[in-house]
């Protein structure tokens, strides 16, 4: 019975082994991910921020107040949810976070009398809601470990696409803002139409034409911008998604080989504990029998139980390097 035990800890321990390595890989290969996906959220702001500071000394003026992407509706009726999620599991909570703050924002919305539909970034988030039954206008999937800005880009034509035709009156964007390797934040945020606050069109004191000539008008260049700032926001937010993906998959790797090495250390003393019971079970049985036959006085088979004894004693003691 020991020994059928001893042989099933023995397997247990060598699959939770093989099982330790994978984790451990997928942890090293997330950590050397985050560093390329940082450095790509690092060289997509200057592109940004340069289109943020064109569209403020345009808005700031006056010029195209009366877009569809900077007109507030006076009635909300439906509302959109871009989500961003991961193609993948195995990142911790990085997915049930923002589905989660995505169907609370949908309930509140429902209890105000609003419709909703939504926009979707990843496999994890296109299998969630579908299976769900939520309405899904859009799913896009493929590229959350690496996106590229012509992702972006379709994505961004689809959303603005409800928007400008009134289908919708507001969009929300919902990902997971990167702040640094150990801290993520999930974000649900207002995406269109542009809030004042976020080019800085409520700066009275910014001019548009102070200084400048413009060729063509302020407002035809401005109507050509807001489409490219929205699609910047936009490839901004599936970058800072996917330095948070690599890093919540770094952490819950790391934690699953941390497990791995306790769970093997504890079925290594539990087979150690019951390899040391059939010892102690064999000897207590090879003396009991010593002893009847010393009381027969067979002496020659009490010596050959005796040798019998040492040799099993022999084989049967643990080696040090299992302890």
């Amino acid at each position: 019975m020991a020994g059928g035990q001893e042989r099933i800890l023995r397997r247990r321990i060598s699959s939770i082994e093989a099982t330790k390595k994978i984790t451990r890989a997928m942890e090293l290969i997330a950590a050397s991910r985050i560093v390329k996906a940082q450095g790509r959220v690092r060289s997509a702001k200057p592109y940004s921020e340069k289109v943020t500071d064109v569209i403020t000394n345009l808005a700031g003026g006056g010029a195209g107040v009366d877009h569809p992407l900077l007109t507030q509706a006076d009635q909300v009726n439906r509302v959109a949810y871009v989500v961003i999620a991961a193609d993948r599991g195995l990142c911790g909570g990085y997915n049930n976070n923002v589905l989660r703050a995505v169907e609370r924002a949908i309930t509140a919305d429902q209890a105000q009398g609003r419709q909703y539909v939504l926009v979707l970034s990843g496999k994890k988030a296109a299998g969630y809601f579908s299976f769900r039954g939520y309405e899904v206008h859009a799913a896009y999937e493929g590229f959350s470990d690496q996106p590229n800005y012509s992702d972006a880009k379709t994505m961004a034509e689809s959303v603005a696409e409800l928007f400008e035709s009134g289908d919708v009156q507001q969009v929300y964007l919902a990902y997971t803002r990167f702040l640094s390797m150990g801290s993520q934040e999930v974000t649900v945020d207002q995406f269109m139409p542009l809030e004042a606050s976020e080019i800085g069109a409520d700066a009275s004191e910014n001019t548009a034409g102070g200084g400048y000539e413009f060729e063509p008008e302020p407002a035809e260049i401005l109507s050509r911008l807001l489409p490219r700032y929205v699609e910047a926001r936009l490839y901004a937010a599936l970058l800072e998604g996917s330095a948070s993906e690599h890093a919540a998959r770094q952490r819950a790797m790391k934690a699953a080989t941390d497990n791995a090495e306790d769970l093997k250390t504890n079925l290594t003393r539990i087979m150690n504990r019951a390899r040391q019971e059939a010892i102690t079970t064999e000897i207590m049985e090879i003396v009991s029998g010593s002893e009847a036959m010393s009381d027969d006085g067979d002496h020659d088979l009490d010596d050959a139980i005796t040798q019998s004894l040492e040799g099993s004693l022999a084989a049967l003691i643990p080696d040090r390097s299992d302890a």
